[in-house]
């Protein structure tokens, strides 16, 4: 009886985990650049009820005795999958199409190829902040203030009296453009965001701030301008990628997680009454 309540409790641990995680992606479901998370199960050890591999007449048993001893929680996984775009008169707004994330510089001297502080997003809500005290640096930035890395693994900064922010585009590459004297859109040398890749996306090590840092499970990043052999990203100026949660999936999710701990607490209850029955009978 006691195994049962251990076994029954570890299932109504394991889905309460299961509802904080489906709580959160609801509660994300407008968070820019959000990925919707699951949670994976796993059975514990099992317990050998009958060892021996033959009957009392010594007639071969085609299948053992055991007996399992619960759940636990294995993993919980974020899915990149593609979020919509939604428009936004913000022009310093980009939305990836692809599986590319931008970069964000984090600490002193960023080196992208080992992730060293640098964290990654799909959340391209940027703006142009001055760079310096004197105004003559033009600085793209995440809103925390966290410059934006280019391809380089530079953060892209422009010169404020060259360039007015909200005359600056940026193409399907990435490529930061200003207008000639003609009004056509010219490169800016070596201003190009970065867009970087993982073997495992979900690997990654979620930092909250809708950012993830590398881990070993994620794999070093993927630079698109030096790999060749990824399919490259497109960057959408004026878009901001919302959450990819699907509301009426969390929902029936919900309801399969309650029921399950619903479930679980009464087969507490069910043992306690068998206990309670078997203590009655000395009486």
């Amino acid at each position: 009886m006691v195994r049962t309540l251990w076994t029954a409790a570890s299932g109504m641990i394991g889905q309460q985990i299961n509802v904080d995680t489906i709580a959160n992606n609801l509660a994300n479901v407008n968070t820019t650049g959000y990925k919707t998370e699951t949670n994976e199960f796993k059975s514990l050890l099992y317990q050998n009820l009958q060892t021996k591999t033959t009957t009392a007449n010594g007639e071969q048993k085609p299948i053992g005795a055991q007996v399992g001893l619960g759940v636990r929680n294995a993993s919980i996984t974020s899915h990149f999958t593609q979020g919509a775009f939604l428009a936004s008169e913000n022009p310093t707004s980009f939305a990836i199409s692809g599986d590319g994330l931008f970069a964000v510089q984090t600490g002193p001297n960023p080196n992208v190829a080992n992730g060293t502080n640098v964290h990654f997003t799909r959340n391209g809500n940027f703006l142009f902040a001055l760079g310096d005290a004197g105004g003559n640096i033009l600085k793209l930035t995440d809103s925390d203030g966290n410059p934006v890395l280019s391809a380089t693994g530079q953060p892209i900064q422009i010169n404020a009296n060259q360039y007015m922010a909200d005359r600056v585009t940026v193409d399907a590459d990435g490529q930061l453009c200003y207008p000639d004297a003609a009004n056509n859109p010219q490169p800016i040398p070596g201003m190009k965001i970065g867009l970087y890749q993982f073997q495992n996306p979900s690997g990654l090590k979620k930092e909250g701030d809708s950012v993830y840092s590398v881990t070993a499970a994620s794999g070093m990043p993927i630079n698109e301008e030096n790999n060749n052999n990824v399919e490259k990203s497109q960057v959408r100026q004026g878009y901001l990628e919302g959450s990819n949660v699907q509301v009426a999936d969390e929902m029936v999710n919900l309801i399969i997680a309650q029921r399950a701990y619903e479930f679980n607490s009464k087969a507490i209850q069910a043992a306690d009454t068998m206990m309670q029955e078997a203590n009655e009978l000395r009486r």
